[in-house]
This record gives C-alpha cells, sequence and structure tokens, in this order.
C-alpha cells in the first residue's frame, strides 16, 4: 500500500476503493466517458459527490435525473457543477456531446440522505492569503457548511493556489485524531492538476510537531491519501495548482484542523485564514 498513487490509466476503477487500507472512510473515482457513453455505479456503505472536471453530463440517481451537470471547458477556469449521491443508490452517468473526465468522490456513511444538484451558484467560494505570504489560495466548497443538513461526513472541494507558485495546507495542519473542540478525526484524498500541465509541486507528510517525513514529488494526475499527521504543500514558481478534496470524519461533520505548534503563529500572518477554517467547520 502507498499514500503517493502516480498518475495512471485507471480505466474507470476506484483509485481508492472501498474499505482501503489507509483510508477506508474514502472512496475515489475518476472516470472518462465518451460522448453519450454511460458508467452505472452503487455504493452500499458510502455517500458520494459527482464532480465534471469539464464538459456537461445526465447524472441519474435512482428515479431522480439532473440534466446539463457541469460548465466548464477548463479546470482552471469557471466554476463547477455536482451531484449529491445517497449511500446505496444507483447513479448513471451519461456524457453529453464531447469527451469528459468526472471525479466520484465518496465518504462512508450509514444513513441515506435524499439527492440533489450542485450548481455554479450553490458553490461556496472562498479566497484568502495573499501573493506576498505566498499563501494566496481559492477554494471551491460543493459539499461543506451550505448543505450540511442534507449529507453526512463527506466534505467536497476544489482547491487553487492563486497565481503561480505558492504554498498550500500552510501553516501545516492534522486532523487525526477525536478531541473536540480542539481536533475532529477526518480522512483526506487528494489528486493534483497542475497549469501547465509540466508542473510540479511536492507533499509533505509528517506526525510530530517539528518532526520530519519523506517528502512526495508531484506530478500531474497524482493522488494523495491522507490518515494522519501534518500534510502541507507547495507548488513550483511558475505553475499554478488544483487539487480535489475529499474529506471524510469518523464521527464528526464538522472539520476542526490543529495546527502544527511550532508554525500556529503564521495563522496570524495570513489574511482570512481564519474565515477558510470556519467554512470547514
Amino acid at each position: 500500500m502507498t499514500k503517493h498513487i502516480e498518475a495512471y490509466d485507471n480505466a474507470n476503477q476506484a483509485i481508492v476503493g472501498e474499505n482501503d487500507g489507509i483510508t477506508p472512510l474514502v472512496y475515489f473515482n475518476r472516470l472518462w466517458l465518451d460522448p453519450g457513453q454511460s458508467h452505472t455505479y452503487s455504493l452500499s456503505a458510502y455517500e458520494s459527490c459527482v464532480v465534471p472536471v469539464t464538459g456537461s453530463c445526465t447524472v441519474a440517481v435512482d428515479d431522480t435525473v439532473f440534466d446539463n451537470v457541469g460548465e466548464r471547458t477548463h479546470l482552471f477556469e469557471g466554476m463547477p457543477n455536482a451531484v449529491y449521491v445517497p449511500v446505496s443508490a444507483s447513479c448513471t452517468i451519461t456524457a453529453g456531446d464531447q469527451r469528459m473526465e468526472i471525479f466520484v468522490a465518496g465518504g462512508a456513511f450509514d444513513k441515506k440522505f435524499e439527492p440533489f444538484v450542485i450548481r455554479s451558484g450553490d458553490v461556496d467560494l472562498v479566497q484568502y492569503g495573499s501573493d506576498d505570504t505566498k499563501t494566496h489560495r481559492k477554494i471551491k466548497h460543493l459539499l461543506g457548511q451550505s448543505n450540511v443538513e442534507r449529507r453526512g461526513r463527506l466534505l467536497v472541494s476544489e482547491l487553487y493556489t492563486v497565481g503561480e507558485g505558492g504554498w498550500s495546507g500552510f501553516p501545516p495542519h492534522k486532523h487525526d485524531t477525536e478531541r473536540p473542540p480542539e481536533e475532529t478525526r477526518f480522512e483526506e484524498v487528494y489528486n493534483f492538476r497542475f497549469h501547465p500541465e509540466n508542473g510540479f509541486g511536492c507533499q509533505f507528510d509528517y506526525l510530530e510537531d517539528g518532526g520530519r517525513g519523506t517528502p512526495h514529488h508531484l506530478k500531474n494526475g497524482d493522488t494523495y491519501l491522507i490518515d494522519h499527521g501534518y500534510h502541507p504543500c507547495v507548488v513550483a514558481p511558475g505553475y499554478q495548482m488544483y487539487y480535489f478534496t475529499i474529506i471524510v470524519g469518523e464521527t464528526s461533520q464538522s472539520l476542526i484542523q490543529f495546527f502544527e505548534p511550532t508554525h500556529a503563529h503564521q495563522v496570524e500572518t495570513i489574511p482570512g485564514i481564519k474565515d477558510m477554517v470556519a467554512k470547514f467547520r
């Protein structure tokens, strides 16, 4: 088992499957569908979220059909759409008139809600940080605070570095221990993209305050699994970085991050970061 999964052709099979050995709370699949092609799935123990990367599709959840889901032509432009899929529901995704890529994010859960669609106007947008602090970032929340009454413990967001180069997940934080109000336990999976695509970054992952870990060289399409520890990441100058973020709570709907004490004072130097933290709660 590896926490860093290098980009590969997954042939529409889950990259992080049900009951994964590292992050069993999280499910992640990446689909490629040709025009008019359909893909059907059902997850008996996971709620899920369908997010078109680019292009438009029809999403049928049991007897409910959502048309024209997705409106982007480029991942780094425009707003996402999504569909919430309840536990054990049958979901069929049918591509529109162009080949398209689709993310399916899942979170372990045992209660069934109703399906719903998230259009561009429903996305909760947060921008914080600054160019001066190398922390300028934009977050597009699909499942989060705004629809907490309609979902379980699955949080889904798109995160972008603003400009070229800079840090994300900084100051370093973790969420691997259930001890509210200081921290709640959530597992997390990222899928990274770079613009231009030959860009690269680095994911850090370490356990102790002031500790060391093995840096991971990130390239376009890589997936990274986080079950515990501090996990900041950085993108090289001259490139923009995006990562699709799936965060699933073990027992809580509210993500409470614990900042590494050695660097926690940096919270006071980053404009808007406290508002960002609040949006995950």
